[in-house]
């Protein structure tokens, strides 16, 4: 069964503070989830491999020191307010390739619908960090982690802002073989589907969008 990690980070924690807050105006929003998700990229990367080089220093010549083994990660923001997590992410792992899932809710069955996919043609050889701040029912992760799976990925994590025990569960059921990382781990969805106490809609919120 997939792990829920609960990044509890003290910078984490303050800084979701304010993107909760309904005060923040959209320029504070953006840059608080920016850094936000920068700091929780620190997180999802602790297990990544190095090996060990020998480097010329200004003091020695035959210097021990580590670099990563080159594994190969690719990021994957679930449109549209995954977008607004990847910049800070991108800062920390450079060379990472950033694919794209769109999907929306059918208004009739509310079941989420694949509209846009674009993935870096290797997906089957990277490490993949689906993107959402959000993860409400589970409806929009469980199918953009089905189609990256259907695609070829064979390593996925999530990553999202806050989450309601709901989401979280119906994740774990439906991919298990999935780690989550959340900066928190909310109450509960109300009767209209939104996390308690949540932060609003991320999307309007990152875009000034109503």
């Amino acid at each position: 069964m997939g792990k829920v990690y609960v990044l509890d980070h003290p910078l984490i924690q303050h800084k979701l503070t304010y993107i909760r807050k309904k005060e923040t105006g959209t320029k504070d929003f953006r840059e608080l989830v920016d850094e936000v998700a920068a700091l929780m990229a620190f997180e999802i990367t602790r297990d990544l491999p190095l090996e060990e080089v020998e480097i010329d220093t200004p003091v020695t010549s035959d210097a021990k020191a580590k670099v990563l083994t080159g594994k190969k990660i690719g990021l994957v923001p679930i449109l549209r307010a995954g977008l607004g997590m990847v910049d800070g992410i991108i800062q920390l792992i450079p060379a990472a390739k950033i694919g794209h899932v769109g999907l929306y809710r059918d208004p009739e069955t509310l079941q989420p619908v694949e509209y846009y996919v674009k993935l870096p043609s290797d997906i089957e050889e990277r490490e993949l960090i689906v993107i959402d701040p959000m993860l409400a029912t589970g409806g929009s992760a469980n199918e953009a982690i089905h189609s990256l799976k259907k695609r070829g990925a064979r390593q996925i994590r999530l990553m999202c802002l806050v989450a309601a025990p709901e989401g979280v569960d119906a994740v774990r059921e439906e991919h298990p073989d999935v780690d989550i990382y959340l900066a928190a781990l909310d109450e509960k969805l109300n009767e209209k589907g939104y996390i308690v106490p949540g932060l609003g809609d991320a999307g309007d919120r990152l875009y000034g969008t109503k």
